[in-house]
């Protein structure tokens, strides 16, 4: 098993403790997951577990996210926090109030860089109409971003960037994946679910990858902190929508893995992924997170999973040190 594996559950069961090995047991019989290694849990079904169960994971230091059947995100369970700092909590609530405006601008800058990466990727393939969008992004996002402005103004300039980017989708992909307009709560058609769910996927690994640091996870900025969310999750893993969501779903899609009257759910007219689409989806969103490359500061191989991780680091050094705060840039990779 590698190391900080991530199991994926896909079918209703019973999760317990076996020794020193997780029991999965369903209709199909015992499955023992090796605690070892064994970073996160998905469970994508109905799972029942008991509080024994949770003390064991909980000393292992595995995360545990739970989804609904619809493949909505329900919550995480993660251990008791170790990584406690009462400075870093003090500097980062500081820092909403008076410098949150600099780190809003900082993400939303990062959106259209590394969005203006995926774009030219496809122009420079005879995609000639990305142009106008490519040049929108260079240009006139630096220079709104220039200006005084305030949160609700940043916020705008950051949808802005999405807007355009799924207009842009018209030209490298096919009819039945286009999105007309962006939809959530629930998804309306095939690629509002793909980008919900991969989304979620994203904020949940960014949800454990902040575990790993002494940051708090409810004070953020570029998202308003509101109960019941990890709202510094949100701001840290908009940087990597592009890279790891986005990437894979072109691919997917373009490649012809997922087919929409084959891996979407017929009775809800096809905006919602079945279990098969989950699973293809899913194997390829792994394969993107954890691909390696050459850091660019560091000089050494690292993962785009631990890149997230990285960020957090430096927004630490941000906070204490005030050292800029530079989310990751699809561009220095090379």
């Amino acid at each position: 098993m590698a190391k900080n594996h991530t199991q994926y559950i896909f079918s209703m069961g019973e999760l317990k403790r076996k020794d020193n090995s997780i029991d999965f047991y369903n209709s199909k019989g015992h499955n023992y997951i090796p605690i070892e290694n064994l970073k996160e849990i998905y469970c994508l079904s109905e799972v029942s577990l008991n509080t024994k169960f949770l003390d064991f994971i909980s000393k292992a230091g595995v995360i545990i996210h739970f989804f609904n059947y619809n493949g909505n995100y329900s919550g995480s369970f993660y251990p008791k926090e170790q990584l406690i700092s009462g400075d870093l909590t003090i500097a980062q609530a500081l820092a909403h109030t008076n410098r949150r405006l600099k780190i809003a601008k900082a993400i939303v800058q990062i959106i259209a860089d590394n969005i203006r990466e995926i774009l030219y990727h496809y122009y420079r393939h005879n995609r000639e109409e990305l142009k106008p969008f490519l040049d929108w992004l260079k240009s006139d996002v630096e220079e709104l971003l220039s200006k005084e402005i305030d949160i609700k103004q940043i916020l705008w300039i950051e949808g802005q960037i999405w807007a355009k980017f799924y207009d842009s989708f018209q030209y490298f992909l096919p009819k039945d994946f286009l999105m007309n307009k962006r939809v959530k709560r629930p998804p309306n058609n095939p690629m509002n679910a793909l980008v919900s769910f991969g989304n979620t996927l994203l904020y949940t690994k960014t949800i454990s990858a902040i575990y790993q640091t002494h940051l708090n996870q409810s004070i953020s900025f570029l998202h308003s902190p509101r109960e019941g969310r990890f709202s510094l999750s949100l701001d840290l893993s908009e940087a990597f929508k592009p890279i790891i969501v986005f990437k894979t779903i072109f691919e997917l899609v373009n490649k012809k893995k997922l087919i929409v009257t084959k891996h979407f759910e017929k009775k809800v007219n096809y905006a919602l992924l079945n279990q098969e689409g989950k699973m293809i989806f899913i194997e390829a969103f792994e394969n993107r997170i954890n691909e390696t490359f050459i850091h660019p500061k560091l000089k050494r191989k690292t993962s785009y999973k631990n890149a997230i991780k990285l960020d957090g680091y430096k927004l630490i050094k941000f906070l204490l040190e005030e050292q800029e705060f530079i989310p990751f840039r699809l561009k220095d990779k090379y």
